[in-house]
């Protein structure tokens, strides 16, 4: 007998049961995949409105132009054009602290304010409090500033409005607006609010726990990568762009080695 357990899946010979429920017969036509996603990440049904909010994300996450990580799938397919797979997982590995997984790092700071709050200070003081420590030590708050969008990220606005309309919005929300206050407290220039702060504080507020939240990025941003790629198949500029990357990096020899004199 087995000694480990999955709580997630199991496939039969006539059938396979996903999270107790029978696949064919109470999901498929059943659920959404925003819905079947909800209970394949949580093991629960989703609300009217974390269904929302999860398709709300997911929009919102899912396609931003040219950012590195589509540019690496696409020169990725360029180079291998069987590996659709490849060129996908090419692209999602550069999900890191500076695109996609600040959503994750967002959580974990809210959830790390929320418990002193919950000790009696006040959201504003909580942030505050952050945000002078990272001034402190020079550290790098996660979900501020944006290379394109300034001084306001328009995805992050419309989740917080949505989320305020719609009566989400609660304890998580108020701190990610508290921290925005705080951050930018005394500055000249603001720091953009980004979409990561948002994210997390909804999903947060609507029971997520901060671990997971790092999944809606991924999920949405696959949907994007595979945009781009069924794209570089019809309108390849994966070569394009590593003939652009070549020419705007220049080669320097060693110092004290010979001249880069090209071959004859």
């Amino acid at each position: 007998m087995a000694s480990s357990v999955s709580r997630l899946s199991q496939a039969y010979p006539a059938r396979v049961e996903v999270r107790g429920r029978d696949l064919t017969s109470e999901l498929m036509g059943e659920l959404s995949f925003t819905e079947y996603f909800y209970l394949l990440l949580t093991g629960r049904e989703a609300t009217e409105e974390q269904r929302f909010f999860l398709d709300l994300l997911l929009v919102a996450i899912a396609e931003h132009g040219m950012m590195p990580t589509n540019v690496a799938a696409r020169m990725t397919l360029a180079a291998e054009p069987r590996a659709l797979q490849g060129a996908v997982a090419a692209g999602i590995l550069g999900a890191g602290p500076v695109l996609l997984g600040t959503s994750e790092a967002c959580a974990e700071l809210l959830a790390e304010t929320q418990a002193k709050v919950e000790t009696g200070a006040s959201p504003a003081d909580a942030a505050k409090e952050r945000v002078a420590q990272a001034n402190e030590t020079k550290e790098r708050l996660p979900g501020f500033g944006h290379p394109v969008h300034r001084p306001i990220d328009p995805r992050a606005e419309r989740i917080i409005q949505l989320a305020e309309e719609h009566g989400v919005a609660g304890k998580y929300v108020e701190l990610a607006k508290a921290f925005g206050t705080a951050v930018n407290e005394g500055r000249e220039r603001p720091l953009t609010l980004n979409i990561s702060m948002p994210m997390a504080a909804v999903m947060l507020d609507l029971g997520f726990d901060a671990d997971t939240v790092k999944a809606v990025p991924l999920l949405a941003r696959t949907a994007g990568l595979l945009a781009h790629l069924a794209e570089e198949r019809k309108n390849p500029v994966g070569f394009d762009m590593a003939k652009a990357a070549e020419d705007s990096v220049a080669y320097e020899p060693p110092d004290g080695a010979a001249g880069g004199d090209e071959p004859g």
